[in-house]
């Protein structure tokens, strides 16, 4: 399978990974024993944002500007245990058109060496995304040759089940040939199944960094934390939302 890779766009003073800390409530003081780093993978329009903002905020956006790949931060309780986490989104991989391999812009390949697990998205209601995940699992492993690699897939918007082009027996049956559990997931309708699938995963990875096999990898991304968290960036999203919600109320 071969592999194209697309120049990286880059706005004029910023770079690809734009940090948007979201800090778990109340604050604590202790400092997490451990870093667990997920990366979000999919096609374009298969609901990844969506997807880590419901799991982080308990919200749903429903439109979101061009994914550019940004990194969410937040501390959890983990099992008992403080935990440092950070999620990944990526922008969209696709298809080459004989199907045989990834466009994939070189910010997802460096996001994938640096993570510590994967969640693999697809929609129910496009059959061309789901045919993207068992190419995409395969580029991950050339990544990553050794090893257990903790990963879901997660089939989205399982709310709309009238538009279903994939099967849940397709789902389950291709995670099971990746080695990887499978959830059917909303953002949209259900946040317990979106929280089920990404803390599985986060447990997933807690145990792999306990036995070892998730030591730092050199010349993975570095990304600063910032000095103080700053969530003005979704405050701003969910005014929009609202904002608009209240301007077709007043047509009607």
């Amino acid at each position: 399978m071969r592999l194209i890779e697309q120049p990286r766009t880059m706005s004029s003073g910023s770079s690809n990974f734009l940090l948007v800390p979201i800090p778990e409530y109340p604050v604590l003081d202790c400092v997490p024993n451990k870093n667990v780093k997920i990366v979000v993978l999919g096609a374009s329009n298969v609901g990844k944002t969506a997807l880590i903002v419901r799991f982080l905020t308990k919200r749903f956006i429903g439109d979101y500007e061009a994914n550019t790949g940004a990194l969410y931060s937040r501390k959890i309780n983990l099992d008992g245990e403080q935990v440092s986490l950070q999620v990944q989104d990526t922008p969209c991989v696709s298809l080459q058109d004989d199907a045989e391999g990834l466009y994939c812009q070189e910010q997802i390949n460096r996001s994938i060496y640096w993570a510590d697990g994967y969640v693999l998205v697809f929609s129910i209601t496009d059959l061309n995304s789901y045919r993207t995940i068992q190419p995409l699992y395969q580029h991950v492993r050339r990544i990553h040759p050794s090893g257990n690699i903790p990963v879901i897939i997660v089939g989205n918007k399982s709310d709309l089940l009238r538009a279903r082009q994939v099967p849940d027996h397709e789902g389950k049956a291709l995670a099971d040939e990746l080695g990887g559990p499978y959830f059917e997931a909303s953002a949209r309708e259900n946040h317990e199944s979106v929280q089920a699938a990404f803390l599985h995963l986060c447990q997933e990875i807690s145990r792999a960094l306990a036995g070892g096999n998730g030591e730092k990898r050199k010349g993975g991304l570095h990304l600063a934390r910032p000095k103080s968290p700053n969530m003005q960036e979704l405050k701003r999203r969910f005014r929009q939302v609202l904002s608009s919600k209240v301007k077709s109320a007043t047509a009607l």
